[in-house]
């Protein structure tokens, strides 16, 4: 009698079948996954190394795009007003003229990075650490040298010697409204004489003191050091430009023809900082990224790029920076919370002075 093979049978060897063809097939190779962006929203004068950006990207499968968004105070105003959805996963170029505001508005998350212990307490402004603290520059009057040497005329040592008949006309400082060196200048002076900063400036008016809108303008149009038919042998400008003059001269220069006024009160100092910016879906990166800001790679790359000092400690400056750059031992002393509450009614003060 035959023997009937059952359904269930063949179900059988059909399932096994089918398990040895799939242990025979070649295992799928998963495909690599693809650089994941970042986008750093700052200012227009931001500048670092290619090749810097490029060894982050490597070592992190990432891609670093820079959203440049105008100066310093545009690149803030865009940042609070898309805070709900932001353009970018960090922000960079807050200054400690804009830094409360910054933290007011709520648009950073904080970050403890591990680099800070290699930053001076001085420079660390912010103790829930959202506003980490890049880099810093002094801004002082510059003066062009060889006009002072030619005309036998004393380097004016102080605020109060600006104002006295022999530096008539020879003064340019960029308006404070429009100008962030210009601001820097305004609060100096400001906490040089308290209430009575209108009263110096109207003085420095009434000697000559020319107000321009900008940089570019002050330093490339009317100091006389720079273009060589202005005017102004005294602008308002950085205690780095000194540095820039000999960095950037068309010819090699042993000796800058430029110099800057560094005596107490006389210069601001600027602290630019770096924030994760909230409801960014790229956090771990944005860490990383900061911490990388702050590394000693980043900070030493800075300098030529930018004309500012490092934070890290461990940051070396280039030759030029250390033979013609200058720092203020003393600067003027206002906190970022004064500067804050007062800004906007002291800029205004002054243009009503002004006029």
């Amino acid at each position: 009698m035959k023997r009937r093979t059952s359904l269930s049978s063949y179900f059988f060897l059909f399932v096994a079948f089918c398990l040895l063809l799939s242990a025979c097939a070649p295992t799928p190779v998963p495909t690599p996954a693809g650089p994941q962006t970042i986008t750093i929203l700052t200012h227009d004068s931001f500048a670092i190394g290619e090749d810097v950006i490029k060894a982050f990207e490597t070592e992190n499968n990432a891609k670093v795009t820079f959203l440049q968004s105008g100066d310093a105070g545009a690149v803030l105003n865009q940042a609070i007003l898309t805070k709900s959805a932001p353009l970018a996963d960090i922000l960079f170029g807050v200054d400690n003229t804009f830094l409360s505001r910054a933290l007011d508005a709520d648009i950073f998350e904080p970050y403890q990075s591990p680099v800070l212990s290699d930053i001076a307490d001085e420079l660390k402004l912010d103790s829930s650490n959202r506003a980490l603290p890049v880099d810093y520059g002094d801004v002082c009057i510059n003066y062009d040298k060889n006009y002072f040497a030619e005309k036998s005329l004393s380097v004016p040592q102080s605020f109060e010697d600006l104002v006295k008949p022999e530096y008539k006309d020879l003064l340019v400082v960029e308006n404070p409204a429009t100008s962030s060196p210009g601001l820097a200048f305004l609060l100096a002076t400001r906490a040089h004489f308290g209430d009575g900063y209108l009263d110096y400036w109207k003085s420095l008016k009434e000697n000559g003191t020319v107000v321009v809108d900008g940089w570019e303008t002050a330093y490339y149009t009317n100091f006389s050091a720079s273009s060589g038919k202005g005017p102004q042998p005294m602008v308002v400008s950085y205690a780095s430009s000194p540095a820039a003059e000999v960095f950037f001269a068309s010819e090699p220069l042993t000796e800058s023809p430029t110099a800057s006024i560094v005596t107490s009160d006389m210069c601001f100092r600027q602290i630019e900082f770096v924030g994760i910016l909230k409801n960014t879906p790229n956090q771990a990166l944005a860490q990383k990224f900061v911490d990388f800001m702050l590394s000693q790679q980043f900070q030493e790359d800075m300098p030529l790029n930018m004309f500012v000092y490092p934070v890290n400690k461990n940051a070396q400056l280039p030759e030029v920076f250390t033979n013609f750059a200058q720092v203020a031992e003393s600067p003027a002393a206002l906190s970022y919370s004064e500067i804050a509450t007062n800004r906007d009614s002291w800029i205004e003060a002054w243009t009503q002075a002004m006029k």
